[in-house]
């Protein structure tokens, strides 16, 4: 299982400064957010999206996911047509990129839910909107992946596999993330609960006595119990780590990273 890093915790490192880091700790493949004056940049050409795909072949890094997001990223959970339409705009750009970069996964951030409106509408209103895209995703080819987020939706493995399921398409799963359910639950849990759903997976660690994200193996995650699982239900893809710090404490997360891969 190859082990890699996000950019979406690396701040405002160019590619060429996280192509550089991944040679230097070793991380074998990267996630690759595209951003409004970004680097990469969410308006590039198809051309230049190519060109990055060049760059991280040169280098030997497999790009793992990305994600598209614009400065307004939208909601998918919002009573408001607007912030749905947003939301919208910034999945089907992730995968229309996905698409010329040649790679199959795609990271969702639903968005955050409100107390405007009910917990039905919210699930109604982003099923709707996920659905109108997946004749996009299953003509290019690309897997949507719902993270677990902090967003006081989808608390469970089960109401995950139900609302992927509801969905209806072998091209929307879900990402998970390890740490993001460590409050109320456990990786383990989700992981062979979700299955075959699971699209990518996310790594990071949390304590749960300081209620706080801490670095991969400092927190309560049982590391050989997601690795039994992963593998249980056939995970193979990139792992990928969601843990910010400075360059050295990257190389220092991928080793940790590697030793738990082996576990």
């Amino acid at each position: 299982m190859k082990i890699g890093v996000t950019q979406i915790i690396l701040g405002r490192y160019s590619l060429d400064e996280t192509l550089e880091l991944c040679g230097s700790a070793g991380y074998e493949a990267l996630e690759l957010v595209f951003s409004d004056g970004g680097d990469p940049d969410v308006n590039m050409s198809d051309d230049e999206i190519r060109q990055v795909r060049g760059r991280c072949d040169a280098a030997g890094v497999e790009i793992g996911s990305s994600i598209a997001q614009y400065a307004d990223r939208g909601n998918f959970l919002s009573l408001n047509s607007n912030d749905r339409g947003q939301g919208v705009m910034c999945l089907a750009r992730s995968i229309e990129i996905a698409h010329v970069l040649g790679i199959d996964a795609v990271l969702l951030h639903p968005g955050q839910l409100t107390s405007e409106g009910t917990y039905e509408q919210a699930w109604d209103l982003m099923l709707g909107a996920i659905r109108d895209l997946t004749p996009l995703a299953e003509e290019k080819d690309v897997s949507v992946g719902i993270e677990n987020v902090w967003n006081k939706f989808l608390l469970s493995p089960r109401e995950m596999a139900a609302f992927v399921d509801a969905v209806g398409s072998p091209r929307v799963g879900t990402y998970v993330d390890t740490a993001n359910m460590m409050a109320y639950g456990f990786p383990e849990h989700w992981i062979r609960g979700l299955g075959s759903r699971i699209v990518r997976v996310h790594f990071k660690d949390f304590s749960r006595s300081e209620h706080r994200f801490v670095d991969l193996m400092d927190g309560d995650t049982d590391w050989p119990a997601v690795m039994a699982e992963l593998r249980a239900v056939g995970y193979g893809s990139p792992v990928i780590h969601e843990v910010s710090g400075s360059r050295e404490a990257q190389i220092e997360t991928a080793r940790r990273m590697r030793k738990i891969v082996a576990m």
